[in-house]
């Protein structure tokens, strides 16, 4: 049988750092003990989303300089300005 061969492209490269995913896998722990916070200061209450919880783990890897693709933004933040007329 003949090996399969993957494209140069998907395997030189990863999207995600190791640093990347250990500070998911940290806030992943912190919302299974209930420590983990929503809001800039943690007054937001507890996060329940395991969603949210891999969110604020890929922004806190973001801050600290870890490998993470930019974050898609939306459509309303572009067209919010008023039309000239």
């Amino acid at each position: 049988m003949a090996a399969k061969k993957r494209s140069s492209r998907t395997s030189s490269r990863r999207k995600y750092s190791k640093g990347a995913s250990k500070s998911v896998k940290s806030a992943m722990h912190r919302r299974k003990k209930g420590t983990l916070k929503r809001g800039k200061s943690g007054h937001g209450g507890t996060v329940k989303s395991r969603k949210q919880a891999i969110a604020i783990g890929l922004s806190e890897a973001r801050k600290k300089g870890a490998k993470v693709p930019r974050r898609k933004s939306s459509s309303r933040k572009r067209s919010s300005g008023k039309k000239s007329s």
